[in-house]
């Protein structure tokens, strides 16, 4: 009997939330904007965060994710530390933003602005019960 091919998990996953949202802040740039990009960047007493922007063009060696009519490019430095990842959108009182339920953090600071990634053999994966969700802001690269 003939093996079927092994499925491949995109590298991150977009919640109806997240693609909503994305939807509206690309709609609201226009057409110079064709998604958002997500990458890291290091800050914090934990070592990095989420940094979210929106995207112009697509960088060499970045990948596309599209998914529910919305595109998010990923910075390739990042590709390692986002796999697995969920992207939420999350709005409450006093603060909105991207959420990323990430399965690779393994420590994330007592202010909640940055995490840290063990890497084990290339890879960190960490207990999916220890990742709590990150909020990251957008930043809007786009102006000139």
């Amino acid at each position: 009997m003939p093996q079927s091919p092994p499925t491949t998990k995109p590298l991150i996953t977009l919640t109806d939330k997240a693609a909503a949202h994305i939807h509206a802040l690309v709609a609201e740039k226009g057409s110079a904007v064709i998604g958002i990009r997500v990458g890291l960047k290091e800050a914090g007493c934990s070592g990095m965060k989420y940094h979210v922007e929106y995207a112009t063009d697509k960088k060499p060696f970045e990948s596309t994710i599209t998914d529910k009519g919305v595109t998010v490019l990923i910075d390739p430095k990042a590709e390692m530390f986002l796999l697995g990842a969920e992207m939420d959108w999350q709005e409450e009182v006093f603060a909105s933003g991207f959420v990323f339920h990430n399965p690779n953090e393994v420590a994330r600071c007592g202010c909640g602005e940055s995490f840290s990634i063990t890497q084990r053999d290339g890879f960190a994966p960490a207990d999916k019960g220890t990742a709590k969700p990150m909020t990251a802001p957008l930043a809007d690269s786009s102006k000139t």
